[in-house]
């Protein structure tokens, strides 16, 4: 009789209640990467969460990457791999998932990248009100493009790169180049958490210093409301973050401003809004915050080669640390006002 009723708890506690309910979910914080465990090593973007919420719950779940993490306030934390396909395969996994009732939660998508000196400097955070993809696209090798033309980067359908768009072909596309998240809800999200304070260690400030002429750079962390272009291509340098800037205006109708770069946005983003069509999710309920880890181009006197390939500055801690802080005030404020923010979204 002990172990049927050990099991029979262990099976309510990962499938739901004793009657099959699905267990009512609040905030989902999605990472993307963790070094090796979940906790209690290197930190990965998920383990400052798992640790510090916390999220104390372990569950299994085969069809991701990592097990799922879970709260008594209702937060579930993830880890979806790294890249758009993880991205997105984890995404609907979690969806289809009948032990959680998702219908109401708010999705925090929480994860470190790559920042425009221009804009941000290492350890600071944007709130992005786009996430432009930067995979469908037609590429020509650098070394074969016309000699009048900033990178050999066309849109689909069209003939040549595109600034504005009035550039861009009627031809064929595909309709997950572009997501615009709930402004108000974003807007909200930057003012409850703008103040949040982000150490920076030396070797940190020792690096910025490099970017004299960017006084953003410069700066101790701070955050920020900027939009966010996601590839699973690793890219870097000079040409290709005029081409990043360049992409993401033209697929925001000039609205947007290119801050971030990151591996699986667009792919975590078309997972929402399917299962957003189907009553799953709420596609209006989500928030993008990316940090900066590491500059999208070189320092100066330094090559593309050599930076895309060199260790972050401090391993990234502070932008991991950024993720983390700035983002659990937005997620402890969704739990603690939950009778509101249950029916009605923030703004």
């Amino acid at each position: 009789m002990l172990r049927r009723l050990i099991l029979f708890l262990f099976l309510s506690v990962v499938f739901g209640s004793a009657a099959g309910e699905p267990i009512p979910i609040k905030v989902v914080v999605v990472s993307m990467f963790e070094h090796g465990e979940i906790t209690g090593d290197s930190p990965g973007e998920f383990q400052f969460w798992a640790e510090r919420l916390p999220l104390d719950r372990a569950l299994p779940f085969p069809a991701g990457e990592y097990d799922l993490r879970l709260n008594d306030d209702g937060v579930l934390g993830m880890c979806t791999g790294g890249g758009i396909p993880n991205a997105t395969a984890s995404i609907m996994a979690l969806g289809m998932d009948d032990r959680f009732d998702l219908s109401n939660a708010y999705w925090l998508i929480a994860g470190i990248s790559g920042g425009d000196p221009q804009d941000l400097s290492l350890g600071s955070s944007a709130w992005a009100k786009w996430v432009i993809d930067g995979d469908l696209l037609f590429e020509i090798d650098a070394r074969e493009i016309p000699e009048d033309w900033p990178y050999g980067i066309i849109p689909l359908g069209g003939h040549k790169p595109a600034k504005t768009e009035a550039d861009l072909s009627t031809g064929w596309t595909v309709d997950t180049i572009k997501f615009q998240l709930n402004e108000p809800l974003v807007e909200w999200a930057y003012e409850l958490s703008k103040e949040v304070e982000v150490p920076a260690s030396d070797a940190v400030a020792e690096f910025r210093k490099q970017f004299s002429d960017q006084p953003n750079a410069m700066k101790p962390p701070f955050v920020t409301i900027g939009d966010t272009l996601s590839a699973s291509t690793y890219w870097h340098g000079h040409y290709l973050n005029e081409w990043a800037n360049d992409w993401v205006r033209l697929y925001s109708g000039q609205a947007g401003n290119f801050m971030t770069s990151n591996m699986e946005d667009s792919g975590t983003l078309t997972a929402l809004h399917r299962l957003d069509r189907i009553g799953k999710v709420d596609a209006e309920r989500v928030l993008v915050l990316r940090t900066a880890s590491n500059f999208t181009v070189p320092p100066p006197g330094k090559s593309a080669a050599w930076s895309a390939t060199a260790e972050y500055p401090d391993r990234g801690l502070a932008a991991l640390e950024a993720a983390y802080r700035v983002g659990s005030v937005v997620v402890n404020a969704l739990v603690k006002n939950w009778k509101i923010y249950q029916k009605e979204l923030p703004q």
